[in-house]
Protein backbone atom coordinates (compact mmCIF):
# COMPACT_ATOMS: atom_id res chain seq x y z
CA UNK A 1 0.00 0.00 0.00
CA UNK A 2 0.81 3.36 -0.65
CA UNK A 3 -0.20 6.82 0.90
CA UNK A 4 -1.73 9.27 -1.89
CA UNK A 5 -3.44 11.27 0.37
CA UNK A 6 -2.81 13.53 3.29
CA UNK A 7 0.17 16.12 3.46
CA UNK A 8 3.80 15.59 4.32
CA UNK A 9 6.35 12.97 3.97
CA UNK A 10 5.21 9.08 3.18
CA UNK A 11 3.06 10.65 0.15
CA UNK A 12 2.82 9.45 -3.43
CA UNK A 13 2.04 11.22 -6.26
CA UNK A 14 -1.33 9.98 -7.95
CA UNK A 15 -2.57 11.06 -11.32
CA UNK A 16 -6.31 10.24 -9.93
CA UNK A 17 -6.95 7.42 -12.79
CA UNK A 18 -7.69 3.63 -11.43
CA UNK A 19 -7.23 2.20 -14.85
CA UNK A 20 -4.02 3.79 -15.62
CA UNK A 21 -2.58 4.87 -12.49
CA UNK A 22 0.99 7.00 -12.48
CA UNK A 23 2.54 7.08 -9.33
CA UNK A 24 5.46 9.33 -7.95
CA UNK A 25 8.39 8.83 -6.84
CA UNK A 26 9.43 5.52 -7.04
CA UNK A 27 7.90 2.82 -4.84
CA UNK A 28 10.87 1.03 -2.70
CA UNK A 29 10.11 -2.04 -0.98
CA UNK A 30 12.32 -3.98 1.27
CA UNK A 31 11.37 -7.52 2.89
CA UNK A 32 12.44 -10.83 3.97
CA UNK A 33 10.23 -12.81 2.02
CA UNK A 34 10.50 -16.16 0.12
CA UNK A 35 13.05 -14.94 -2.32
CA UNK A 36 14.91 -12.63 0.62
CA UNK A 37 18.48 -13.84 1.30
CA UNK A 38 19.30 -16.35 4.59
CA UNK A 39 22.02 -16.27 7.09
CA UNK A 40 22.44 -12.40 7.31
CA UNK A 41 22.10 -11.99 3.53
CA UNK A 42 20.18 -8.14 2.96
CA UNK A 43 16.40 -8.65 2.63
CA UNK A 44 14.62 -8.92 -0.66
CA UNK A 45 14.17 -5.92 -2.59
CA UNK A 46 11.57 -4.41 -5.26
CA UNK A 47 11.48 -1.25 -6.60
CA UNK A 48 9.63 -0.07 -9.62
CA UNK A 49 8.04 3.02 -10.91
CA UNK A 50 4.20 2.50 -11.56
CA UNK A 51 3.48 4.97 -14.72
CA UNK A 52 0.15 4.63 -17.27
CA UNK A 53 -0.47 1.52 -15.90
CA UNK A 54 2.48 -0.03 -16.43
CA UNK A 55 5.18 -1.61 -13.84
CA UNK A 56 8.80 -0.89 -14.56
CA UNK A 57 10.77 -3.20 -11.97
CA UNK A 58 13.92 -1.77 -11.93
CA UNK A 59 17.31 -3.51 -11.82
CA UNK A 60 18.04 -3.51 -7.99
CA UNK A 61 14.83 -5.60 -8.21
CA UNK A 62 16.27 -9.18 -6.19
CA UNK A 63 13.57 -11.46 -8.02
CA UNK A 64 12.91 -12.87 -11.43
CA UNK A 65 11.04 -9.45 -12.62
CA UNK A 66 13.93 -7.42 -12.38
CA UNK A 67 14.60 -4.73 -15.61
CA UNK A 68 11.48 -5.97 -16.57
CA UNK A 69 7.89 -4.33 -17.50
CA UNK A 70 4.94 -5.37 -16.87
CA UNK A 71 0.99 -4.43 -17.31
CA UNK A 72 -0.37 -3.75 -13.97
CA UNK A 73 -2.81 -6.17 -12.86
CA UNK A 74 -6.35 -6.16 -11.97
CA UNK A 75 -6.83 -5.62 -8.05
CA UNK A 76 -8.95 -7.49 -6.44
CA UNK A 77 -12.90 -5.58 -5.65
CA UNK A 78 -12.54 -6.37 -2.03
CA UNK A 79 -9.91 -3.98 -1.54
CA UNK A 80 -11.16 -0.27 -2.38
CA UNK A 81 -9.20 2.84 -3.02
CA UNK A 82 -9.83 4.52 0.25
CA UNK A 83 -13.00 7.63 -0.12
CA UNK A 84 -14.35 5.64 -3.25
CA UNK A 85 -17.85 4.23 -2.68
Amino acid sequence: MIRVEGDGPGRWGYNGNPDAPTFAPSVLVQYNGRDAGVDGAPPAVCHSFVTDGRIQFLGDCTHSLAGQTVELPDFDTEYQIIGEA
